[in-house]
């Protein structure tokens, strides 16, 4: 089907919804990479998504989940078919009988915003998490963790879209969390929402030690540039960043990609990088790293969009 076509079918089938025809990924990663997306559509409901699933199916057009970007690699040919953007935004937090907080959280809804609502309540658990620039379905999808805590810590329940359309709600306990690993990784499952055990604490206290982690991160991380976060995962009984700097890689550059100079972990793009500078100078670490040290490292960024 023609882009035009589907658009226009689209927009007669759900009025409502925001859609783009040939929309440039680079304004919706962090990386600011990308090539364009066929049909760009931001969903803000489960009916809208439903919606969009639905006509996919029964037209045969391929489709791509995304929520905020953080964590993702567009390559340049951009991407065939329909993207969809997770903007479902609902928060609701009440006090248990047990004395815990359980906070209700659509997938769409950003970490930092989130963070900072919780600290505003006094609510505490969830500091570690502000500086993450993700959504809570892309962080529960990859169980996304820093300074010792990962998500799996404090998600207690996960309702998700199946692909027959059918929706489902399991227990953390169900999700197979893991290092940067959950079951929605080999699942065809959409997130919609989740729900969060916290408990209840200061709120200058939290406001503290969120101010006290967000400083370590710009000292040692390079956020002041374009990137996708930590590139790579951690080996199982290795540091890849600290490989990657002891084999003299730091400030290592192709393209406009470049290993950070204030953090080996980081690829970050200088103001020019494509895709393909970015995955040949990941594919060129993992060579070095393997020949000095026998060593594997894996990928932590997703990668989507035509070869």
């Amino acid at each position: 089907m023609e882009k035009q076509e589907i658009a226009k079918d689209l927009r007669k089938k759900l009025p409502e919804l925001m859609i783009k025809e040939n929309e440039d990924m680079k304004k919706h990663t962090s990386f600011k990479i990308g090539g364009v997306a066929d049909i760009f559509v931001k969903v803000k409901t489960q009916q809208e998504l439903k919606g969009v699933i639905e006509y996919a199916k029964e037209k045969e057009i391929p489709i791509t989940i995304i929520g905020n970007g953080s964590n993702l690699l567009v390559r340049d040919k951009g991407i065939r078919g329909i993207t969809i953007q997770i903007g479902m935004d609902h928060i609701n937090v009440q006090e248990t009988e047990d004395g815990r907080v359980e906070v209700q959280v659509d997938s769409g809804v950003k970490l930092g915003m989130l963070a900072s609502k919780l600290q505003k309540e006094g609510i505490e658990g969830f500091s570690f998490a502000a500086g993450i620039p993700g959504t809570i379905g892309g962080a529960i999808r990859m169980n996304a963790g820093a300074y010792g805590k990962e998500m799996k810590d404090i998600v207690t329940e996960v309702t998700s879209l199946k692909e027959n359309g059918e929706i489902q709600t399991k227990k953390g306990e169900d999700l197979q969390f893991s290092y940067r690993h959950s079951r929605f990784m080999e699942e065809k499952e959409i997130i919609l929402s989740a729900k969060l055990s916290l408990e209840k604490g200061n709120a200058e206290e939290i406001k503290r030690k969120m101010e006290e982690l967000n400083a370590s991160r710009k000292e040692k991380q390079p956020i002041e540039m374009p990137s996708a976060g930590s590139t790579f995962k951690r080996g199982r009984n290795f540091v890849t960043a600290q490989l990657i700097d002891e084999a003299g890689l730091k400030g290592y550059q192709i393209g406009g990609a470049q290993v950070s100079t204030k953090h080996a972990g980081f690829i970050v793009n200088t103001g020019n990088a494509t895709a393909k500078d970015v995955l040949d100078l990941v594919d060129y670490i993992i060579q070095v790293i393997f020949e000095k040290f026998g060593k594997i490292v894996e990928l932590e960024v997703e990668v989507v969009g035509e070869e």
